[in-house]
């Protein structure tokens, strides 16, 4: 469940997983860029760092 909510009070975020963390699927190479300079937690950053890689290399085939 999301960090100081309970199921009752929840409000339905797309951004958020049910535990509260980002669901980084629709951001962009800018958004996450951002995202990767900000955290802090070593966990985080690799998650980010996956999905900035996992973009580029979907985008590297469609420009060539």
């Amino acid at each position: 469940m999301a960090v100081g909510q309970n199921q009752r009070n929840r409000k339905n975020d797309s951004m958020l997983t049910k535990t509260g963390k980002a669901r980084l699927g629709p951001l962009n190479t800018a958004q996450l860029s951002k995202l990767l300079e900000s955290s802090t937690k070593p966990k985080e950053k690799d998650k980010i760092q996956r999905a900035l890689n996992k973009l580029g290399k979907t985008i590297l085939p469609l420009a060539a």
